[in-house]
């Protein structure tokens, strides 16, 4: 199974580069579009595979491992994140739900923001 993920993630990795810049070039550059595509084709897309493999048995383990954990991991982690809260949601717990998706947005800004502080004190 680790293999499955292992090659999923280069897979994922390299689409996600190909996307961005693909979207980017057509667009607007003011605003990521390359990226905003990334995360809502991931998004989409781990919603198909996640509920034909858990649902409805259509992806067996090491396969569904090597598209969701693999391919879109290394497409958009942000896909995953979607997908953990959207199952908080339906599993009505809405606070939880929403506390996943401002507090890993607000985390993931500071963590950044954390990152460029200390990079910029080294330099």
């Amino acid at each position: 199974m680790w293999l499955a993920i292992f090659a999923g993630g280069g897979l994922g990795a390299c689409l996600r580069v190909a996307v961005a810049l693909a979207v980017d070039a057509r667009a607007a550059a003011v605003f990521p579009w390359g990226l905003f595509a990334v995360n809502t084709i991931g998004c989409f897309a781990i919603g198909v595979f996640a509920t034909l493999a858990d649902e409805h048995g259509w992806l067996g383990p090491t396969l569904r491992a090597f598209a969701v954990a693999g391919v879109l991991g290394g497409f958009t982690t942000f896909s995953s994140f979607g997908l953990d809260t959207l199952r908080l949601a339906l599993d009505g717990r809405a606070a939880l739900a929403c506390a996943n998706a401002v507090g890993s947005v607000a985390a993931a800004i500071a963590g950044v923001a954390a990152g460029v502080a200390i990079a910029r004190s080294l330099g």
